[in-house]
């Protein structure tokens, strides 16, 4: 089955494919003769796929696929969220994202150890965090959502050189001490939020065209 992927991300579409697997052809934003950026105006990470999602089928009417990916850090209240791609900045620059990430963090835990201090009872700070995918599909016209989340902890520093994004901040609960980005892409496919979202498409998909 060949489907439109609405990213312009290497990484994603790389991901995508794997985890798919055979019997899907994904076609790139260009293959399909989309060459503008697609607005992701929405307020919600449900929002921003369902809006590029639409943009591609509004453009070319070819079954297609969009993700939005948003990193929630507990103590940050949820941020970055919706803002992840963008969180230091609209160039979408990760290496600053994460310096931003980690920065922010430390803020709040050398306030809540002089706030200790000071005798100040305090919750201490919780490094707590995830990575909530949401995938739009939509086929036929019709719109179907699917859902992934990935639980972990944000690392004190960078390590690794796989994956892409925040992969080598982010420590999951099924690899404690290792983060997204030392861990293997079969390994990272297998967990992962937009693996869960992906697969619960492919489902869909296989069971719909089994009817």
């Amino acid at each position: 089955m060949k489907i439109v992927f609405a990213t312009g991300n290497g990484g994603k579409l790389r991901e995508a494919s794997e985890i798919l697997g055979e019997g899907f052809e994904l076609v790139t934003l260009a293959q399909a003769g989309i060459g503008e950026d697609i607005p992701e105006t929405g307020k919600t990470l449900k929002a921003n796929s369902i809006l590029k999602a639409e943009h591609v089928w509004n453009r070319c009417g070819l079954t297609c696929f969009a993700d939005d990916t948003g990193l929630e850090v507990d103590a940050l209240g949820g941020a970055p969220g919706v803002y992840t791609a963008r969180y230091a900045g609209d160039g979408k620059d990760f290496s600053r994202n994460i310096d931003k990430l980690l920065h922010e963090l430390s803020v709040r835990e050398a306030e809540a150890s002089m706030a200790s201090a000071l005798g100040v009872r305090m919750k201490k700070v919780s490094r707590r965090a995830r990575f909530v995918s949401v995938v739009t599909l939509i086929i036929g016209g019709e719109r179907h959502i699917f859902e992934g989340v990935l639980e972990g902890t944000i690392a004190r520093s960078r390590s690794g050189s796989g994956g892409f994004g925040y992969d080598p901040v982010f420590i999951p609960d099924e690899y404690p001490g290792k983060t997204l980005a030392e861990i293997t892409e079969e390994q990272k496919n297998a967990i992962s939020h937009r693996g869960k979202a992906l697969r619960a498409m492919a489902e869909f998909l296989k069971e719909t065209e089994a009817r």
